[in-house]
């Protein structure tokens, strides 16, 4: 009788124990699911539809792709991205956010030269301006500016609100002085892709 009486202890005590394993396996799951990092935006890009003939992997933004050949189809593991027709970003842009097998409705591709992530911080480093081709002339007095950057990409005309010639004078001010200037006496401004951009800037040391 004691034996028997043991063995169910034992029997309860192993049934708790397992539980408890169980519960606390189960937390540790939720507790991994809940914290796991975001997977960054990866793609394929194929020259033929259905995911046919060459390949290209694009795990990060590309101004200049390159290709000799139109794009048919894309796979997207995450993401979303920004196929545009020009290089760096320029002309006609599509974004997409799955696995498309046949990217126009006729078999004749689309022509990509530049890509990269599209929205929600496009894995953490993503801006949505343009890269910088800044043309930099210096003198004594003077530094022109073709193309003004931050972090090597465009610098917006006006942050907030439309791009008046005040806000983007503003800026300009503001971002020549950011580079060791006294202001800027002369800016224009340049549209791409809808946004509008600095350019053409003339930061002065003074009599701006």
């Amino acid at each position: 009788m004691k034996t028997a009486y043991r063995l169910s202890i034992l029997a309860a005590a192993a049934i708790s124990i397992g539980a408890g394993f169980l519960a606390t396996s189960n937390a540790q799951t939720v507790e991994t699911e809940r914290y796991r990092p975001e997977r960054p935006p990866e793609a394929t890009i194929y020259r033929d539809a259905g995911y046919r003939g060459p390949a290209v992997f694009i795990g990060e933004e590309k101004p200049n792709l390159g290709l000799a050949w139109p794009v048919n189809s894309i796979r997207v593991p995450s993401g979303r991205w920004e196929l545009c027709e020009k290089t760096r970003y320029r002309g006609n842009c599509r974004t997409v956010d799955r696995d498309t097998p046949m990217l126009n409705n006729v078999l004749r591709g689309l022509t990509i030269q530049s890509i990269r992530p599209a929205g929600g911080g496009g894995g953490g480093g993503w801006n949505p301006n343009p890269p910088a081709n800044d043309q930099v002339a210096r003198g004594n007095f003077a530094e022109f500016h073709t193309q003004p950057a931050e972090r090597n990409y465009r610098v917006l005309a006006c942050a907030r609100g439309s791009a008046t010639a005040n806000c983007a004078a503003q800026t300009a001010d503001t971002w020549c002085r950011s580079i060791g200037w006294n202001g800027s006496a002369r800016e224009h401004m340049e549209t791409i892709g809808g946004r509008i951009y600095l350019a053409d800037v003339l930061c002065v040391r003074s009599g701006y």
